[in-house]
């Protein structure tokens, strides 16, 4: 499995024509005030982060025709990592609303296995970075600058120091990071530091020690569920670890998911895309990247080599459209928590360490089930109403061998409820006792209001 794990991100890499070197430094950061949150919110301005904005790696040349970029758009991308400073491409961009986070304009970074952890210092000193935001020319569709991708905890410290650094002389744009999965391989036992991918025994302490050292005001990952060294268990895992992490720091949770496949002959299906972003929203994430949409790494990406739309075009545009409709509602909630429903008889939250209800309560929300397994978020409202909500992934056939419908059943005493889904607000029953009942299917999301 951890063979898979190293071909596979060294072909990311070696694709993407990031530098394998790294560097130590001193911690710095820690959890983010609301005047913090504020100051990123003024350097991102290009991306409105009030909306669900969702990404997708690489946007290769043969793809850059303006009918390209117009079936980007409406395919319900917002971003594009992975970006080369192709300026006709851009005003592109601009023109059909998308964002771009530009890679090579400052030092690339991938952490790999860790081989060279805690060396970026030393080969990318501050004054590097100064030196080429010197030669920049803004634009703008630019709304980020990536300066690294998997990087050892042993370089959080400086990475703190270049983000900053960045942040300061690309005053218009923000610094972007992204950081390993959870089934990362490298020893999980012992004593910081250890060698490996993530320089620590846990991945719990890795994202610790990014909070502690890096003060971007979100935390982005990578994770692939259908490799072979990854699984559901192990995203669960993740997304806990996470979303836990922001909640406590008062970052946002950033997630990159797979639209295409290591396998050129096992497409990855629509039910598989809703379960992957259904799954993180339940989580709180507030955006979702999807790799590949050209050519980057592995197969049946959603644009061929040959520009020609795959059969992954529409399958992502329905989903993209499905997201972006809950989240004109969701993105007014954040997460408080998020518990596994209907899951007993099985260990898939083993590995997150979360316990099973039968059925959830919270005090304002009584009774939900399904008779399958849910992934039940609750959020509070940003506004400090006294609104609440639930975001529930029907997390039931994650691998989409035979999906179902299912009847939700819950109460919510003194509150009007409506449930949102991707296709629009369900229809509800509601019988004399105030038991409310809607059909879902699996690996749906939907978005329950309880307002006050």
């Amino acid at each position: 499995m951890v063979h898979n794990y190293i071909i596979n991100h060294i072909m990311k890499h070696s694709l993407i024509s990031t530098l394998i070197l790294l560097a130590a430094g001193i911690a710095t950061a820690g959890n983010i005030s609301a005047q913090e949150k504020n100051d990123f919110a003024t350097k991102s301005g290009r991306m409105d982060r009030s909306q669900m904005n969702i990404g997708v790696y690489h946007l290769r040349p043969y793809a850059r025709t303006e009918a390209h970029i117009k079936d980007l758009a409406e395919c319900g991308v917002d971003f594009v990592i992975c970006m080369e400073n192709d300026r006709p491409a851009l005003d592109l961009f601009q023109k059909y609303g998308v964002g771009a986070i530009l890679s090579g304009i400052v030092p690339g970074w991938w952490g790999g296995m860790g081989d060279n952890a805690g060396t970026l210092k030393d080969v990318y000193p501050l004054p590097v970075y100064e030196e080429r935001a010197a030669n920049f020319q803004d634009h703008p569709a630019v709304w980020g600058i990536d300066i690294g991708d998997e990087p050892s905890c042993w370089d959080f410290p400086y990475y703190g120091k270049v983000l900053e650094k960045v942040e300061e002389v690309f005053p218009n744009q923000f610094a972007f990071i992204n950081l390993h999965p959870y089934y990362a391989p490298g020893p999980r036992e012992g004593e910081y530091p250890v060698k490996g991918a993530l320089g620590t025994a846990s991945y719990a302490d890795y994202i610790d020690r990014y909070c502690k050292n890096v003060p971007a005001d979100y935390i982005s990952y990578d994770y692939y569920y259908l490799q072979p060294a990854a699984g559901v268990e192990k995203a669960y895992a993740n997304l806990k670890i996470v979303a836990d992490a922001c909640l406590k720091t008062g970052r946002d949770m950033w997630i990159t998911v797979q639209v295409n496949s290591l396998d050129p002959n096992a497409w990855v299906t629509e039910n598989q895309l809703r379960f992957q972003a259904y799954s993180a929203l339940a989580f709180g994430a507030r955006s979702i990247t999807w790799a590949c949409y050209t050519a980057g790494w592995w197969e049946n990406q959603v644009v061929d080599k040959d520009g020609n739309k795959t059969q992954q075009y529409d399958k992502l545009k329905k989903v993209n459209n499905e997201i972006h409709t809950i989240g004109k509602r969701y993105m007014k909630y954040t997460r408080e928590a998020t518990t596994g429903v209907g899951f007993e008889g099985t260990e898939t939250l083993k590995e997150c360490g979360e316990k099973n209800m039968i059925v959830y309560e919270d005090g304002t929300f009584c009774d939900l089930s399904a008779g399958c397994p849910l992934l039940v978020g609750s959020m509070k409202a940003l506004d400090g109403s006294a609104d609440k909500a639930l975001f529930v992934c029907i997390a039931d056939d994650p691998h989409d061998k035979g999906p179902k419908t299912h009847t939700l059943r819950f109460r919510a005493p003194g509150r009007e409820v409506s449930v949102l889904g991707g296709d629009g607000y369900l229809p509800m029953k509601r019988d004399a006792e105030g038991w409310y009942e809607c059909t879902v299917s699996s690996n749906q999301g939907i978005l329950i209001e309880a307002l006050k």
